[in-house]
């Protein structure tokens, strides 16, 4: 019987140039959503009719109130091998099974890159210098030089050591905390590691790069965001849930912070109505820290992988 597979929130409608699906044979059919369902009952109602479905990072979410009313899905393929927006239990109780793909090489690069695109943006002044300009006004805004700056990193894992040394090259003093740091790993990435207060109140600029847990959501609270400088700014290129969203808002309208650069938010795709879009002071980008060809390339190769060895009967690359 024909498997048919649903591949979601293909944003760029390039899932399928991105990776041979021919070769999974005439024995499955694909379609593309390029478009994310407005509800629940929207996305239960399109993926009824599907064996698999394709879920790109965290676009979807799949809690247990949608596993559960999709009895004839049978393999849920997402790309990472984390996805914080699935139930897994839900599946285990339902017999779907849930497996990951890995990114490109140089993914974890690129989500650094966008964290110092958002840095070098904010410290820069692009957005408003931009929009002045082709206003007619010359330099509405002076700009700040990083060399001499602290850089605050909250998460010292494979990307966190990457903006350290970038940081370090650019002249900056770098600092870093995370629950689980120590003063050893620390030295070894040429930081000095501090406590969460000292990393808010002393750094110029805190760039976010810790797994979203329990014990880590909202650790950017309206405590941290007070114990901030005036003119620091916030990155965050890891999860919304990081940070308080209300909290962030208020302190970014009360000016209490100098700005904010953020790839990642509550609600995804964000909507044009949100008050971040009325801020001058903040930089967004659609989260793009993921979204390369090659990362994408990757993990839909790695999804093609798990669907062929999933139709063979071998094993899979589990979700984590």
């Amino acid at each position: 019987m024909l498997k048919r597979i649903a591949i979601l929130d293909d944003y760029q409608g390039l899932a399928l140039t991105l990776a041979d699906w021919s070769v999974l044979g005439d024995a499955v059919s694909v379609q593309v959503f390029t478009e994310p369902a407005s509800s629940e009952a929207t996305l239960v109602e399109r993926l009824q009719d599907f064996d698999v479905i394709v879920a790109m990072r965290e676009r979807t979410a799949f809690p247990a109130s949608v596993i559960e009313r999709l009895p004839r899905l049978k393999l849920l393929a997402s790309t990472g091998l984390r996805n914080a927006a699935i139930d897994l239990e839900a599946c285990r109780r339902q017999g779907i099974t849930v497996c990951g793909a890995r990114g490109a090489r140089n993914g974890l690069a690129a989500t650094a890159e966008t964290a110092w695109a958002l840095m070098l943006a904010l410290h820069k002044r692009l957005l408003v210098s931009h929009t002045a300009l082709c206003a007619g006004h010359w330099q509405p805004q002076l700009a700040q030089a990083l060399e001499g700056k602290v850089l605050g990193i909250a998460g010292l894992g494979h990307i966190g050591k990457r903006m350290a040394r970038i940081g370090q090259a650019f002249g900056m003093d770098v600092i870093a905390w995370s629950p689980n740091l120590t003063d050893e790993r620390a030295a070894q990435a040429g930081v000095r590691k501090v406590e969460k207060t000292e990393l808010f109140e002393a750094a110029n600029v805190v760039t976010l790069h810790l797994v979203l847990s329990p014990t880590t959501a909202s650790v950017v609270s309206r405590v941290e965001l007070a114990a901030m400088q005036t003119d620091a700014f916030l990155v965050n290129t890891a999860r919304a849930g990081l940070v308080d969203e209300d909290a962030l808002i208020d302190a970014l309208h009360m000016r209490r912070i100098g700005g904010a650069g953020l790839d990642v938010f509550w609600q995804e795709p964000l909507p044009s109505t949100h008050p971040l879009c009325g801020f001058e002071n903040v930089v967004l980008t659609p989260h793009l820290g993921y979204a390369t060809a090659e990362n994408l390339s990757a993990f839909y190769g790695g999804v093609i992988d798990n669907i062929r060895a999933w139709l063979d009967g071998r094993k899979l690359v589990l979700l984590s």
